[in-house]
């Protein structure tokens, strides 16, 4: 299992050729959380991965993805986990975990910040657990930089074309930190755009900045706000204009691009879709009436 993990590699790159030379990187095609994450967790469980975890706990901090990815590698690897999530975790990605033997915390939050993942830090210690930090943790942002950032460089190589605008959900800040550093050493001057959501908003896989999220600040040229409605409507957009089904940071991500290409005009531009749509079935219900006409 581990070695098909590690040997699953490159996931698509896909033209949307009704939108112009767009292009989206469909990190769904992950094998364990269906997402990008699954990329995240590798990196970040790279030092341990000598014989260090079998047996040990760990605790994560996570929106969704991580801690599904961490409890399916849990399995693979002999550890045992310990998710801390907040009250607005999907109940389909509970059930996930649950299926898969993680413990799940559930922590009267809005949203994970800072304080949140220092906490969860202090318990990790408290109980001699391993704590990743995927939030302050370098290895994300170089994971991303040398493996997910190296593969899309080649695949644009592949077909001739050159990155002009990225646009990538902001988080952890790990996937849009590395992609941008790669593509730009790779190709020179690329307009970074960084979606959160916005103010008021709960949208999962995405945080905003001052959640104290690291090292975007030093990529990104502009961050552009989308509330969960609008995620929405940019999941059925991509849904009925391509039919791809993604989930509500694609749909965040999407609706971006739609307002930057308004000024930025038809470039070149790479979208990153970091999951799919199942795990949301039960928020994006509650606009389906009004909006799924």
């Amino acid at each position: 299992m581990s070695d098909f993990i590690s040997n699953f590699y490159p996931t698509p790159l896909v033209r949307l050729d009704c939108f112009g030379d767009v292009w989206v990187k469909l990190e769904f095609f992950n094998p364990l959380s269906r997402s990008i994450k699954d990329r995240t967790v590798q990196f970040l469980l790279r030092k341990y991965l000598n014989g260090d975890l079998h047996g040990r706990y760990v605790f994560e901090a996570s929106s969704g993805n991580v801690a599904i990815s961490l409890a399916a590698l849990a399995n693979i690897y002999g550890f045992r986990y310990r998710a801390y999530v907040t009250k607005y975790l999907p109940e389909t990605t509970e059930v996930i975990l649950r299926v898969l033997g993680a413990e799940v915390v559930k922590v009267d939050r809005d949203r994970i910040d800072e304080e949140f993942w220092r906490w969860v830090g202090r318990e990790a210690e408290r109980s001699g657990a391993i704590n990743l930090n995927q939030f302050e943790n370098l290895n994300n942002p170089m994971g991303h930089y040398d493996v997910t950032g190296e593969e899309i460089v080649r695949q644009f190589r592949s077909v001739g074309k050159v990155p002009r605008v990225l646009v990538a959900g902001v988080g952890t800040g790990g996937h849009i930190t590395g992609i941008a550093r790669r593509l730009r050493d790779e190709f020179g001057d690329v307009y970074v755009v960084g979606v959160e959501p916005a103010a008021g908003s709960a949208i999962p896989g995405i945080k905003r900045l001052e959640a104290g999220t690291r090292w975007v600040h030093e990529v990104v040229d502009e961050v552009v706000d989308v509330t969960l409605e609008e995620a929405v409507r940019g999941v059925i957009a991509v849904a009925r204009s391509t039919g791809l089904l993604v989930g509500l940071s694609s749909g965040a991500v999407f609706q971006a691009f739609l307002r930057v290409r308004e000024r930025l005009g038809d470039v070149t531009y790479l979208l990153i879709f970091p999951d799919d749509i199942f795990k949301y079935i039960d928020i994006i219900s509650n606009f389906c009436y009004e909006l799924c006409k």
